[in-house]
């Protein structure tokens, strides 16, 4: 198995209390079926980050990879 370093932020952050910050992946997994494994919606999330690059939850994952989520962001 290998690890991602999962980082949530804003209002997706009360999905962090059951994650660990190192999450067990299988290597060659899509970030979508990673989250939906720990249960976090997609419809949640709007900006995904891989290791500080603009990504997507197709985005292929090996393991050791740094990943930021982000909720759609209002204001005004």
């Amino acid at each position: 198995m290998a690890q991602i370093q999962l980082k949530l932020f804003a209002s997706l952050q009360k999905y962090a209390a059951r994650i660990p910050p190192r999450c067990e992946i299988t290597a060659g997994a899509r970030l979508r079926d990673v989250i939906a494994r720990l249960q976090i919606p997609a419809e949640n999330i709007r900006l995904v980050f891989v290791d500080g690059r603009r990504s997507s939850l197709d985005t292929t994952l090996q393991g050791g990879e740094r990943v930021g989520l982000f909720p759609p962001v209002g204001g005004g």
